[in-house]
């Protein structure tokens, strides 16, 4: 299957360590060589790089890696393919505009030839894949249970989920919902879930997803796919927060926490804000 990888910060922060060992995985230490992607959140701006290819072997990943874009929200993914074909339009991760911002998704598993069949509605799917169907149906969702309009959901708060109302418990609500359908499609297989509107950060787990937050004393780290390791102490003020998500810890010398089956986490300014679990 597929490895996804996250990030949330509460300021700027570039991926390039971490990324640095997930590039690894996609055809050297790892069998993920069907392709990958990473997608950045700069302020309102959304930045996104894929590439069919596999990451260990590809230029556009080794620029990732030499060029520390800076960023509060990154989702990134490497592919092993089983639904659809190796090609661009089947590399998450995958986006779409949702209440005047992007919302981006990746997925690792494989869902029943069933769930291809859920009503999208509104979005449809540029390429073949199950994860992309998935994604379309989820935003679908929202878009219809959350409308602009409502008093759910209103375009002229400055809030940064869509102008949602948070003080009615509007990310309370939308983490429900989201929770809800996430079920439903690990009801139809293997759905681990990372999505993001740039400000709050997602992430469901179905079988294999682990975290870790990094702040103050800060130390070092070492990756457990390459010959790399950082002082963070040197490149991190003590207010900084960063955590990275990803389906197996990147690190060989920190303890990462292991999500459970059917727990919806919900990241933002890289601090975690809401979980729910499954039954």
């Amino acid at each position: 299957m597929c490895e996804l990888m996250g990030m949330t910060a509460n300021v700027p922060t570039d991926i390039c360590f971490s990324f640095s060992g997930l590039v690894k995985r996609g055809g050297g230490t790892g069998p993920h060589k069907d392709g990958w992607g990473i997608a950045f959140y700069e302020g309102r701006g959304y930045r996104e790089f894929r590439d069919p290819n596999p990451s260990v072997d590809s230029e556009i990943a080794r620029l990732i890696q030499r060029y520390p874009i800076k960023s509060r929200v990154v989702i990134s993914h490497i592919r092993q393919a089983n639904v659809g074909g190796i090609c661009l339009e089947n590399t998450h991760p995958f986006n779409r505009e949702l209440w005047g911002q992007h919302w981006s998704y990746a997925h690792n598993g494989q869902l029943e030839e069933s769930a291809l069949h859920f009503p999208a509605s509104f979005y449809q799917p540029v390429g073949t894949t199950d994860s992309e169907q998935a994604f379309c149906w989820l935003l679908a969702q929202l878009r219809l249970n959350f409308p602009i309009g409502t008093n759910r959901v209103d375009k002229s708060s400055t809030s940064d989920l869509g102008g949602c109302v948070e003080r009615s418990g509007c990310i309370e609500q939308i983490s429900t919902a989201i929770h809800t359908w996430c079920e439903q499609l690990r009801g139809k297989g293997v759905f681990n879930m990372l999505l993001s509107n740039g400000e709050y950060l997602f992430a469901y787990c179905s079988t294999k997803l682990h975290h870790i937050t990094r702040c103050a004393p800060f130390g070092e780290a070492v990756l457990s796919d390459t010959e790399l390791q950082v002082d963070f102490k040197k490149v991190t003020t003590p207010n900084d927060i960063v955590t990275v998500i990803a389906t197996q810890p990147l690190t060989d010398n920190e303890q990462w926490t292991p999500m459970q089956t059917g727990e919806l986490a919900v990241f933002k300014n890289g601090e975690l804000i809401l979980q729910r679990f499954g039954q």
